[in-house]
């Protein structure tokens, strides 16, 4: 059973998965929808397909659903339905239920893939993205004076054994976090010691990163990689540690930090690239002074059509830069066994390579927002389910990489050469893996991912929220 508040995302699960609305003959294979036990009992008597639902939430509401797993049978025109339980009603505490209502409210894109998490994991992970959320709230709330907010950021680790602490005078969007944040600690120490430790040892890192780059600019490209590490390689590391830890992967995965990091570097170099116009239009700058110098004297000069060649330079060496990850991506990426972690862990990589192509030498990048088509963003995420398929995207965006690589200029001659090793890392003797061949539980994980797609999309588009808090 997986639990969603779903709003804008099924437009296009409409167009894509077409329900007879009454209820007869359902397409094969199918997944059906109906109302989730907690934390509302839906009026409705049946179970409604995906147009009843669909109906109700274009007027504007916002309901929670279970998606029910559909074993098919022999027979064509019936299907036996099974629910897989992401935690019994019964069983899970206010709290817990209340931290699930935040994890809703604050990640529009992840709340569901984390919800499909396996076993204990899937609490753990929504803990840890809940404290991080809230650790991000304080950093970005320009309404908290330094001399408070640098000691709360170097200190917010030891709230979470801090039963009663909370603060109440933020006015961020995610501010909830904060003013309940008992809620959120009270589960946190509910979770095993192995997975505290993890958090609260990332969290005080994170702290202390946060702190550091609040008031400075990124210089070099070394700094460039230690921001990065301290937003988002950090993450990369504390749930390559939980997932180690709950023993559905193998140690290996959350002892080699290294590969962990390049996870989350590369997920942020991707999006400060991309975001170049976005910052600089909120008086914020992120690509590194060491390499945009070399090109214009200031970067806000990259806006100006007269400087669009020494700004495609640039571009182009920073996506080298961030390319440089990948191998370390798909090594970490064929380490892991389980499903869940895999989904997890593979679509925002695949996405990420989509995106670095897309950007490539696109005088777009300095005018507007680089977009990935809606429907090439569907196809990655159902793709994105084993690692023969991911290689092959990984092959086909370096692909499209080497081919915009222009003759002129600095950094061609490493970007041919560091696609070269990725097209070589990703080679395989197989076909790509299409959902069809997919079993039927994570059929059915894969269909739900289309109804997500668009508004997951939607997010990695127009914030970094997830892999980027701190900006």
């Amino acid at each position: 059973m997986y639990c969603a508040g779903l709003l804008r995302a099924w437009p296009l699960a409409l167009r894509t998965l077409q329900c007879d609305s009454r209820h007869g003959a359902l397409p094969q294979p199918w997944l059906l929808l109906r109302p989730c036990q907690w934390p509302v009992r839906c009026p409705l008597p049946c179970a409604p397909c995906l147009s009843c639902w669909a109906g109700r939430l274009a007027s504007g509401q916002t309901h929670h659903l279970v998606l029910l797993d559909v074993e098919l049978t022999a027979s064509p025109r019936k299907s036996f339905l099974t629910a897989t339980s992401l935690s019994s009603a019964d069983a899970m505490s206010e709290t817990l239920r209340t931290c699930y209502v935040y994890l809703n409210q604050t990640s529009r894109s992840f709340a569901a893939v984390i919800q499909a998490l396996d076993g204990e994991l899937r609490q753990a992970v929504c803990i840890f993205y809940l404290v991080l959320r809230a650790l991000d709230t304080v950093e970005d709330d320009m309404s908290i004076p330094l001399e408070v907010k640098v000691p709360m950021l170097h200190n917010f680790h030891t709230y979470l054994y801090l039963p009663g602490w909370s603060y109440s005078q933020s006015q961020q969007r995610d501010a909830q976090v904060l003013h309940d944040f008992p809620s959120i600690s009270l589960e946190f120490r509910s979770l095993a010691k192995v997975y505290q430790d993890v958090i609260a040892n990332i969290c005080h890192k994170m702290g202390l990163g946060m702190a550091e780059f609040l008031e400075k600019r990124v210089q070099s490209i070394k700094e460039w990689d230690m921001y990065c590490h301290y937003v988002a390689g950090l993450v990369g590391i504390g749930l390559s540690r939980l997932f180690a830890a709950s023993e559905l992967e193998e140690p290996v995965v959350g002892e080699d930090t290294e590969l962990a990091n390049s996870m989350g570097l590369f997920l942020q170099k991707t999006n400060i690239i991309r975001d170049y116009l976005e910052d600089q239009q909120e008086g914020r700058e992120f690509w590194p002074h060491e390499v945009w110098s070399k090109y214009a004297d200031k970067l806000s000069d990259f806006s100006r059509p007269a400087n669009l060649q020494a700004a495609l330079q640039c571009l182009n060496e920073l996506v080298t830069n961030a390319l440089q990850h990948v191998p370390d991506v798909i090594t970490y990426l064929s380490r892991l066994h389980n499903q869940s972690v895999f989904n997890f862990c593979a679509i925002p990589q695949v996405m990420a390579i989509a995106t670095l192509a897309a950007c490539y030498n696109n005088p777009q990048v300095f005018r507007g927002v680089v977009k990935i088509r809606k429907g090439q963003a569907v196809t990655l995420m159902l793709e994105a389910t084993n690692m023969e398929a991911v290689k092959g995207m990984f092959r086909q965006y370096s692909g499209v990489i080497r081919q915009k690589v222009p003759s002129a200029g600095m950094s061609g001659v490493g970007t041919r050469q560091i696609v070269q090793k990725v097209e070589a890392l990703s080679q395989s003797e197989t076909e790509l893996v299409s959902h069809g061949h997919l079993s039927p539980i994570y059929l059915s994980l894969a269909m739900f991912l289309v109804a997500v797609s668009w508004q997951y999309w939607q997010t990695l588009t127009h914030s970094s929220e997830e892999y980027r808090p701190s900006q």
